[in-house]
């Protein structure tokens, strides 16, 4: 089955569109993306099998994320904003996450992950997704179905399980237990649902001034110290899950000096490898009191602070975003979360996949594609486009409150949601789906289409093939400046 895809000209247009509204809701200077000088688009989105505008939701945070870069560059020399380019096939391709290590493309995702039936027995059928990526995850939700932890229990026995769940109380007893699990809705259904008018009342990026009674002065930032407009900017990256290590590489990719910061023991996702490149990995315990001493001291040099904990987490740390703004003035804190910080779900964990399930988007795409090779009725999108759309949004955010720091002073909070990002995404619209059928198989597919935008580095995991940054200044890409390592590779110190 093959979708429509829009004219060059109309993609690139809505594309502008979409940016020029953020840049605007974001208050920096300017219509950079009405000017064909300042950002240049091309190609189409073709090939990526989805009723909704992926192209034009890649291309959007993906430029914006650019030209903020071009913005503050721009600021701190003195010289005419450098020319943002973006192939929108190469921002597509960005999006999918592909990689492969020793030439080999990982498995991301656990047997116990995915979609199921459930209330068979009940006489109440429903579909819930159930994320077990983490073993901590997978034995929570084994245990509330009555199965055996480990990883030896079956697919089919979570199937045979689910029969006597209803999709609701199974999410809500999960959700209660801090697990990671959505049950499907319609977008009518989300609609209605207390945590989706939460959502519509935030906006897609939201920064707000931490210190309006007595904001900070401007901060005399370092010259320029590498390549790329954010030479010299430091930037602690508490994220470990898909959006916020987007967005920090993001920033390395224009030149930030980042510092990922992991708990000792704490999981992480396969993606890593990828997430990791231009980034330094050191291991800090914030539970102890020399941990968080070492980390007050690494704040103290910062000019941004990406964290992506429970709600609450760092606030009982020390370091939420008020703390912050006490212990730096002047810092950037940003802020990425499931469901957003109000409403009935503020505290609730999710992932991409969830937030597809919860918000109707893939009630909606299996509709468009009327995919009856599924039982669910349910059809997911073909790359993680919340995930990387929201963390591309959070870099743009990021960015723009720098912006503000620069010339008025003030630390400044960024907060960015995945559901308020599927918001978004829906917003866009839909396409109508053609009856011709995919010729090629998806995965097949998706390393077809990538393999022209693909990079191979060393890295401490082994030989890396990624997609490299699709956001290029001035046609020339920012080398990273340091390899993808695992984590505890680095101090905890800047360098």
């Amino acid at each position: 089955m093959s979708h429509t895809t829009p004219p060059a000209d109309d993609l690139h247009h809505r594309i502008r569109q979409a940016v020029q509204q953020q840049w605007h809701a974001a208050g920096l200077p300017g219509a950079p993306a009405a000017d064909a000088q300042a950002l240049q688009l091309g190609g189409d989105g073709g090939g990526y099998p989805s009723s909704f505008a992926v192209d034009v939701a890649a291309g959007a945070c993906v430029a914006a994320a650019t030209l903020a870069a071009a913005q503050l560059g721009s600021l701190r020399t003195g010289s005419a904003l450098a020319c943002a380019n973006v192939q929108v096939p190469h921002a597509l391709a960005e999006t999918t996450g592909y990689f492969t290590l020793d030439g080999v493309q990982p498995d991301l995702w656990s047997p116990i992950s995915g979609l199921y039936p459930c209330g068979a027995a009940l006489g109440r059928p429903g579909w819930v997704r159930i994320h077990a990526n983490f073993d901590h995850h997978r034995d929570g939700a084994l245990q509330l179905l009555g199965l055996p932890t480990g990883n030896l229990t079956s697919k089919q026995a979570v199937v045979q399980a689910l029969k006597g769940w209803d999709a609701i109380d199974f999410e809500t007893q999960a959700a209660a237990r801090g697990l990671v699990v959505a049950a499907a809705r319609t977008p009518q259904e989300w609609a209605t649902h207390p945590q989706s008018a939460a959502v519509a009342a935030q906006p897609l990026v939201q920064i707000t001034q931490l210190d309006a009674g007595q904001p900070a002065p401007p901060r005399a930032w370092p010259g320029l110290q590498g390549a790329g407009p954010l030479s010299g900017i430091r930037v602690l990256d508490l994220t470990r899950i898909l959006s916020g290590p987007v967005a920090a590489r993001t920033l390395a990719a224009h030149g930030a000096e980042v510092l990922m910061i992991n708990g000792p023991g704490l999981p992480n996702i396969g993606a890593i490898a990828d997430l990791s490149r231009g980034k330094r990995s050191a291991l800090l315990d914030l539970k102890s009191a020399a941990g968080k001493a070492q980390f007050a001291s690494l704040l103290g040099g910062a000019h941004v602070l990406l964290q992506g904990y429970h709600p609450g987490s760092l606030d009982a740390l020390g370091f939420g975003p008020q703390q912050a703004a006490q212990l730096q003035p002047g810092i950037v804190y940003a802020s990425l979360s499931a469901y957003g910080r109000s409403g009935p779900w503020a505290d609730r964990r999710g992932f991409d996949s969830l937030v597809q399930t919860a918000s109707g988007i893939n009630w909606a795409e299996g509709q468009a594609f009327d995919d009856i090779a599924s039982s669910s009725g349910l059809r997911a999108l073909p790359m993680q486009i919340l995930d990387y759309a929201a963390g591309l949004w959070l870099a743009f955010g990021i960015q723009a409150a720098l912006h503000r720091q620069a010339v008025q002073g003030g630390s400044w909070h960024v907060q960015v949601s995945l559901a308020r990002t599927a918001q978004w995404l829906q917003e866009l619209g839909q396409r109508p789906v053609l009856p011709q059928r995919f010729g090629d198989a998806e995965g097949e597919g998706v390393a077809a289409r990538v393999a022209p935008y693909l990079e191979t580095l060393a890295s401490g995991f082994g030989p890396l093939v990624a997609v490299r940054p699709s956001g290029v200044l001035g046609g020339v890409a920012t080398p990273w400046r340091y390899p993808s390592m695992p984590p505890g590779s680095a101090a905890p110190q800047w360098s």
